[in-house]
């Protein structure tokens, strides 16, 4: 299996360079661990012209050989300190050096800055100590959403209160990797870990004629090699430029260095050495692998693999994060790529389980919602529309939780009206919740698994309808307060709507804390978020899908561990991210990961944990010094359906 390989190639300890040129026989040389190679070349820096030698007057091959890195930020310049102000003529707003006035009605305050550049809505709390609100940017040129940030001012004098706005950076990030092959072409690989959009432009080699360059490959490595990208090399200033449409426009490549983000940690790293992570005002508490019965040595020798990881290419699987708490302690925390537990991550369609928590957090508040509480009557001011459809009118959120709805929405299927790429790339209606629920029905509810994006945008319309707030209002209130979540950023749909679909962006740490919320049966620290059942049902193999198990918009899969197997479920996300919950182990892990839109993201989110963390994780009875061997799986995520579990 393709995968099986490249996963093979991966987990070595030293890098076997790729062929000399795809398909071809003859091998070539290879290079150290945590180096980069480019379609069978090593890319050894001697390669690359000396700093201080004269440029030659046209570009050599030995010009272009090498790491190089281009990136670009597109704002939004909207940021920084923020203070409101309620004075006798009414409230203002002192945000980027200027005076804004504030609209007031009670204790919802909201102003917007002139040209679209952003909004701030917020509520002043009872006890007039905060006001506790969002900010929303403009559009991000590189994710093409807003995203809504939390924004806290706290009371700073009389009638003063001050805070800052974070909101997400819109930045775009390219490596562009460049070998000799045995051949004497340049082979050439293209890495992005903001969208990985090296998949799209499957580059294979670079050629040049002059000065000009072109980046030749497939697109979505299908049909005949052709020009993906072109652009120009400058000698002088030893900067290659490409063009990149829809990006933002063009992007200047300059050489990077031993310590790139690229490499996991480094073109030549240190030894890894475990270290507990820190106790942070977090509500985690930590401990050590040894406290909680984990290997140490096990656990170290997979990082250790992670982090001599070789960068091969754009299919090299790409871990950013891993996070593993024990009976209640957080022990393992470690990053890559420039991760960091203060940097946000996109969860990717992992979120969809995020939308699964407040609903059950909207329930359990006593919100007037019930798995049982059909659809169409919700969404339409209380009565379903004259003439709704039977099969409409017995919609329930429940079948929206368990991607039963049995609408046209599946998103495997680009001819479906309700698929989330035709969504959103329809102009008509700015609002998803308007559109979904035009989208015709293909079968009854409950008959048949669909996975579809729409099924938890509509949920997370319903969950607004019935708390008669906007919905971060809810998940600040119910879950990222109680929990004690830190800053997030979350997409909004064009007529402003938050997206119950994925793409919210959540600290590394907070991520972590879905599943022990679920582990612990919907309590996090003392405080009951979920009820038991909800949560309990929510993560439980309801029906198959995709070719393993589904709960309330969470995935289940069985695990081999010993002599057994053992059942886990996870919140997942393209790319490589997972928030997993394993009860009998008493166990939640946490990876993020860059493989967008690529199976490699499969096998980092579903197959490292068995593989690596399972064998390291002992019970009572066992013996604390048996060595740790990795153990062989393959998920059989995407195989032909499966029967379902019993209900």
């Amino acid at each position: 299996m393709h995968q099986e390989r490249i996963l093979a190639r991966w987990l070595g300890a030293a890098l076997v360079a790729l062929l000399a040129c795809r398909g071809s026989s003859q091998p070539a040389a290879s290079s150290s661990a945590g180096s980069a190679t480019a379609a069978g070349a090593a890319v050894a820096p001697a390669a690359a012209r000396a700093p201080g030698t004269p440029p030659a007057a046209r570009p050599t091959d030995d010009d272009l050989v090498g790491l190089w890195k281009a990136k670009r930020r597109f704002g939004p310049d909207a940021r920084g300190p923020l203070m409101l102000r309620r004075g006798r003529e009414g409230w203002t707003a002192d945000f980027l050096g200027r005076l804004r006035r504030v609209h007031a009605e009670r204790a919802e305050l909201a102003f917007e800055l002139p040209g679209g550049e952003g909004a701030f809505r917020g509520r002043l709390s009872a006890d007039r100590r905060r006001i506790v609100g969002h900010w929303t940017p403009v559009v991000s040129v590189i994710h093409g959403a807003q995203f809504a940030v939390p924004v806290v001012l706290e009371a700073d004098g009389a009638d003063r209160w001050r805070g800052h706005v974070v909101p997400l950076d819109d930045t775009f990030t390219l490596y562009l990797v460049v070998g000799k092959r045995a051949d004497g072409t340049l082979g050439a690989f293209l890495r992005n870990p903001e969208r990985n959009i090296g998949v799209r432009y499957d580059v294979e080699r670079i050629v040049h004629d002059g000065a000009a360059v072109r980046l030749v490959g497939r697109l979505g490595r299908s049909g005949a090699a052709r020009t993906l990208l072109s652009g120009s090399y400058d000698a002088d200033t030893e900067m290659l430029s490409i063009a990149v449409p829809g990006r933002g426009g063009g992007y200047d490549f300059r050489r990077d260095g031993e310590h790139s983000e690229l490499y996991p940690r480094g073109q030549h790293p240190e030894r890894y050495g475990y270290q507990p992570p820190p106790a942070l005002d977090d509500g985690w508490r930590t401990g050590t692998l040894d406290e909680v019965g984990i290997s140490r040595g096990g656990i170290e020798a997979f990082i250790q693999t992670l982090i001599d990881t070789p960068i091969e290419s754009v299919h090299t699987p790409q871990v950013e994060g891993v996070l593993v708490a024990r009976h209640g302690k957080l022990v393992l925390e470690e990053y890559f790529h420039g991760e960091s537990r203060d940097r946000l991550h996109d969860t990717r369609s992992a979120a969809k389980s995020l939308t699964a928590t407040i609903a059950g957090a909207a329930i359990a508040a006593g919100a007037p919602l019930a798995l049982t509480t059909p659809v169409y009557p919700i969404m339409n001011g209380g009565r379903a529309p004259a003439d709704l459809e039977p099969r409409k009118q017995a919609m329930t959120l429940e079948h929206l939780l368990m991607m039963r709805s049995g609408l046209f929405c599946d998103d495997g299927n680009p001819d479906a009206p309700g698929n989330e790429g035709v969504i959103s790339e329809q102009t008509a209606e700015p609002d998803y919740y308007r559109y979904s629920l035009k989208v015709p029905m293909v079968t009854s509810p409950d008959a048949t698994s669909v996975y579809c994006s729409m099924n938890p945008n509509l949920a997370l319309g319903m969950i607004g309808r019935a708390t008669g707030e906007m919905q971060l209002d809810t998940f600040d209130r119910l879950v990222a307060g109680p929990m004690r979540f830190g800053r997030y950023a979350w997409p909004l749909d064009p007529a402003g709507h938050p997206y119950g679909g994925g793409g919210v962006w959540l600290l590394p740490r907070d991520f972590l804390k879905m599943a022990q919320l679920m582990l612990d049966g919907g309590v996090w620290n003392g405080h009951r978020i979920l009820l038991r059942e909800f949560a309990a049902r929510a993560g439980s193999p309801l029906h198959d899908l995709n070719g393993i198990q589904y709960g309330y918009l969470w995935w289940s899969i069985e695990y081999p561990y010993k002599q057994r197997k053992l059942r886990a479920f996870f919140a997942g996300g393209n790319g490589g991210q997972l928030a997993m919950v394993i009860p009998e182990l008493d166990l939640v892990i946490a990876t993020y990961a860059g493989n967008y839109s690529d199976r490699t993201g499969v096998i980092v989110q579903q197959e490292l944990v068995p593989k690596y963390i399972l064998p390291a994780v002992r019970e009572a009875g066992d013996d604390p010094a048996a060595p740790v061997t990795p153990r062989e799986f393959t998920t059989p995520y995407g195989s032909p359906a499966a029967p379902a579990p019993a209900r």
